[in-house]
């Protein structure tokens, strides 16, 4: 790892939501974060709000579906840096809501281009430099949903994406055991971003109703991936499941 700090993180979608909070919070414990995401913009606010904190924040603006700009994204932090120690597979995005019949098949690609082969380009990327950088190894964590277990209504690419991230999780672990390399998932449920704003003025239920939800505060998914990217590489939380308390997911609601 790089000096006296945690180590190198690379973390998507870190211009809004879940990725700030983040990445924030990864600056805070000592990392030093490279923030990948579409829009410079955003990033640099991210960067600017973390000024203070103990790790540094850097903007690097890279389209995680480029199989060429995430090559060059992850051959820009080892130049700079040196090695990989943590990727934060976070990109993502909801895409259409509608019944399976009426998905526009171009809305389908779009989704599982982010979600899906988005999170397949950084691992293995990252996979690829932490198998051969010394000290070898380095953790892959994988933000999931609650959906990569049970789909909301009309949700179709974003649900099959979300268990897809399952399997992909599961088999980076898997062929990082030889590697030192420890790879886990983190499925959230209505963490207080703009993604989730809806959910207030109410939630489309398996029952047809609309409900408001309660979210959580995003700052508490944050703290659980500091948590799982700060364990020893001999340690893996494997899944980790943080939602709002009340939320009608766990029986009847």
């Amino acid at each position: 790892m790089e000096g006296d700090g945690r180590g190198v993180a690379v973390v998507t979608g870190a211009g809004s939501g879940i990725g700030t909070a983040a990445a924030l919070a990864l600056a805070g414990d000592g990392w030093t974060v490279t923030l990948v995401g579409r829009r410079e913009e955003t990033l640099a606010e991210t960067a600017r709000q973390g000024a203070d904190l103990p790790g540094a924040l850097e903007v690097a603006p890279a389209d995680v579906t480029d199989d060429a700009a995430v090559t060059r994204l992850f051959d820009g932090v080892v130049q700079r840096h040196g090695r990989v120690d943590l990727l934060f597979n976070n990109a993502g995005t909801l895409g259409p809501r509608h019944t399976v019949d009426e998905i526009p098949v171009d809305e389908w690609r779009a989704v599982v281009d982010v979600n899906l082969t988005g999170a397949f380009l950084c691992t293995r990327a990252a996979f690829g430099i932490m198998r051969r950088q010394r000290p070898r190894g380095g953790r892959i964590i994988n933000n999931g949903s609650l959906s990569a277990h049970t789909p909301r209504p009309q949700s179709a690419p974003y649900s099959a994406t979300k268990h897809a991230i399952s399997g992909l999780t599961k088999a980076t672990a898997l062929d990082g055991r030889a590697f030192d390399i420890a790879c886990g998932q983190i499925d959230i449920g209505n963490a207080a971003t703009a993604m989730t704003e809806g959910v207030l003025d109410g939630a489309l239920q398996p029952d047809g109703g609309m409900r408001p939800e309660p979210r959580m505060d995003v700052d508490n998914v944050a703290r659980a991936v500091v948590y799982m990217a700060g364990l020893p590489l001999d340690a893996n939380v494997a899944t980790m499941t943080v939602l709002a308390t009340g939320m009608p997911y766990i029986g009847r609601g």
